[in-house]
């Protein structure tokens, strides 16, 4: 859960708050208690070592398996049970090693030769369970979504000679698939180190299934802004797929499918089919009660997910990409579809590309031709239309598409709809080809890419991407543009540097903008976009480093790292000029790829502004005529304003005018002047058909109107030379009551 720091936090704690502190303690036979992470398949516990640790069989490499025994904690006042193991930070003993230790009166349970443990599996079902009495989210909190982890159900009752037990591991649904996290108050300067976090706010995969893309949006309630917005989450297929037939050899559990069979379901906990939800499920979580419901449906999505969502706080509405068409849906505020782009048919052309047509493909689990190991037959798009991530920011979708990534963007008109107007920005320039999964613009202008290697699906869950290469980089504008380039953005990427391993490129495929962090590592407000936050694997797993990473906690992370956006290539590496969050608390499990997956930050920046980010507020008056321009015998004015936008960039306030020719003068261009004292004004040397008409405002206060003289003329007059036709009007610009900032 994430709490107001200043707020006292209730003594009464709910299914979806988990505890990160450590605490020691032993069983009722006087061992040790040390936690098994579930996030692993393989689980089958032969004998107790002398040092009390037990050693587990899996694939490949034995390792130690490091378990707790847990029991029903029944709270009777909300109704649900919870696992009484706290998960948490990690002391330093006598010998100087780190261990982890844990709390519990539960016993070992053995049967048939094996330690069992029991699990509790009751989850609360339906929001109010989830009901928290203050919100849980903040400015600056941090959403992170990721894999729920695995359990063996029933394995108490122990597993028959030669049953393999990953044949008996699922999707463990009482355990989170998305976390909020207050990272407000890091304890201290960035030196490499895993920060502990208060106990974060939890959606289990029992409620939603396995998530990727979240959004937040902007918390306006009943239309009144609350300050607190509701979060969202699509269902996907990055963290894997995973079938299941009905129980064969009553053993309690159903048959775990690598193939499509005949009356295969997928397994409880991928998509929160319990709760009606499927492959393209958008899930809301209000952000004051954290209840959950379903927001909408891309019914048509036959398996591989929503590749991402994004909100428009100018229309209040939701974008999302389907990874099985292709398509990019546009979803109203109340959950309901309103139309969709087809990047494949209506965007490529825009680049001199042929049109590509989806090729009906689709997730059939009931084929034997699936196959839950191969990707390439799980009915995605073509990977020339596949659209991934969604960003949308000053008044364009901005869009990836492909694994040789592209970046795209399409207009959004004053209605909401697709403005038909694609364009190509640019081409990814990285050292592997591989899908850009996330995007972020700031407020300087600067766009953020993420990469996540291509898609993986182990039988054992360990692996869902092929990480260790997916890079973090940034592009910005040519200021002024290079008409040399194809692109308006600069050619070569800056890159950040992603975690200890070699090449410090561990990205997950997330990534948001964060505010600023003071010295002391508290956060700051006051600054908006001055951290960036990366979603990564293995990110403080460098054997070379082990002894100076040691005093920063341990090296199995896989989460978020947190990052100052000034700190590029060749700074920060390695980062120890980070911070790092993991997303389930759990570290012994240094060989996992892909369990992570977006990170989402909530960052209002009230009353300011970033480049090219469209600005709300402001308007316009009705335009006059200009007093040393006289109307002639009561002449209405000859020129109209439908409407005004307004955007800021590096060079101020840039207005967007939408002009009537309602007297039919038949003007095609623009002169404009300010009529303000001490505010200059700025037009366009030229003008696209059918584009609104482009000022820029420099001088004036936030909040001020501004006259604005305006010569609306023929170019075709012009270009014959001496005096031409213009009809002149002043339009009074009521300005944003914001800042741009620099």
């Amino acid at each position: 859960m994430t709490g107001n720091p200043e707020a006292p936090r209730s003594s009464e704690t709910t299914g979806a708050q988990r505890d990160h502190r450590l605490r020691d303690g032993v069983d009722p036979l006087g061992f040790p208690l040390i936690p098994l992470t579930l996030r692993k398949s393989r689980r089958i516990v032969t004998a107790r070592k002398a040092d009390n640790s037990i050693r587990e069989k899996r694939a490949g490499t034995s390792r130690l398996a490091l378990i707790c025994a847990a029991r029903p904690d029944v709270s009777p006042a909300r109704g649900g049970n919870s696992m009484s193991c706290d998960h948490g930070a990690f002391v330093r003993s006598r010998a100087g090693y780190l261990r982890r230790t844990i709390q519990s009166t539960s016993g070992f349970l053995v049967s048939s030769g094996f330690l069992a443990l029991a699990l509790a599996t009751t989850v609360w079902l339906g929001g109010a369970a989830q009901a928290q009495e203050t919100q849980i989210i903040h400015p600056g909190s941090m959403a992170v979504t990721g894999f729920s982890g695995t359990v063996i159900p029933n394995f108490e009752e122990g597993l028959p000679p030669g049953v393999d037990p990953v044949d008996e591991t699922f999707i463990d649904r009482t355990r989170a698939t998305l976390r909020v996290f207050d990272v407000s108050r890091l304890g201290g300067p960035a030196s490499g180190q895993l920060v502990f976090t208060p106990p974060p706010f939890e959606v289990t995969a029992e409620q939603i299934g396995q998530v990727f893309g979240i959004t937040y949006d902007d918390g306006v309630r009943d239309g009144v802004s609350s300050g607190i917005p509701n979060l969202y989450a699509g269902a996907s297929s990055l963290h894997g797929i995973r079938i299941v037939t009905s129980d064969e050899d009553a053993d309690g559990r159903p048959e775990r499918q690598r193939r499509g069979a005949a009356g295969a379901t997928f397994m409880d906990g991928q998509f929160g089919t319990e709760n009606g939800g499927g492959p393209g499920t958008i899930w809301k979580i209000d952000g004051v009660t954290g209840q959950v419901n379903k927001f909408a449906d891309i019914d048509t999505n036959s398996g591989p997910g929503v590749g991402d969502i994004t909100f428009d706080n100018i229309h209040r509405q939701l974008f999302a990409s389907d990874l099985d068409t292709g398509l990019i849906h546009r979803i109203d505020a109340n959950g309901t579809p309103v139309d969709m782009f087809d990047h494949g048919v209506a965007g490529r052309p825009a680049h001199g590309l042929a049109p590509l047509a989806d090729d009906g493909s689709v997730m059939d689990i009931k084929d034997a031709a699936f196959d839950s190991e191969d990707p390439d037959s799980w009915g995605y798009t073509q990977d020339e239309r596949r659209v991934w991530s969604v960003a949308y920011h000053g008044g364009r979708l901005y869009y990836s598409v492909g694994e040789k990534a592209e970046i795209w963007s399409v207009g959004v008109a004053r209605d909401g709809s697709f403005a038909g107007d694609p364009r190509w920005e640019l081409t990814v320039k990285a050292d592997k080809d591989q899908a850009i999964t996330d995007i972020a613009l700031d407020i300087s202008g600067f766009m953020y890419l993420a990469q996540r290697g291509p898609v993986e699906n182990r039988y054992d869950y360990s692996q869902f991407a092929d990480s260790g290469k997916g890079e973090v980089i940034r592009y910005w504008r040519e200021n002024p543009d290079d008409p040399a380039t194809a692109s308006i953005w600069v050619e070569m990427p800056q890159e950040y540097a992603v975690g200890f391993p070699e090449d410090n490129r561990q990205s997950a495929g997330g990534l948001d903008l964060q505010y600023g962090y003071d010295s002391d590592g508290n956060l700051d407000p006051s600054v908006c976009t001055e951290t960036l936050v990366m979603s990564g694997d293995k990110l403080r797993d460098n054997p070379a480093l082990a002894e100076q990473l040691a005093g920063g906690g341990p090296l199995a992370v896989h989460g978020v790292q947190i990052t100052p956006t000034a700190l590029v290539k060749p700074a920060n590496v390695p980062p120890f000029g980070s911070w790092f969050v993991d997303f389930d608390g759990y570290f012994e499990d240094p060989e996992v790829e892909g369990h992570v997956g977006d990170v989402e930050v909530w960052h209002p920046c009230e009353g300011r502004a970033g480049y090219y980010e469209q600005v709300p507020g402001g308007g316009y008056l009705p335009p006059f005529y200009p007093p040393d321009f006289p109307p002639p015998g009561g002449v209405p004015p000859c020129l109209d304003v439908e409407d005004v936008r307004y955007f800021c960039t590096p060079a101020g306030l840039e207005a967007e005018l939408y002009l009537r020719d309602h007297a039919g003068f038949g003007g095609d261009s623009i002169k404009a002047l300010s009529r303000t004292s001490g505010v200059g004004v700025t037009s366009p040397l030229s003008h696209a058909p059918g584009a609104p008409y482009t000022i820029g405002i420099t001088g004036h206060y936030p909040g001020d109107t501004v006259d604005v003289g305006l010569c609306f003329y023929r170019q075709s007059d012009r270009d014959k030379g001496g005096y031409f036709p213009c009809c002149k009007m002043t339009v009074p610009l009521r300005t944003p009551a914001v800042s741009c900032e620099r």
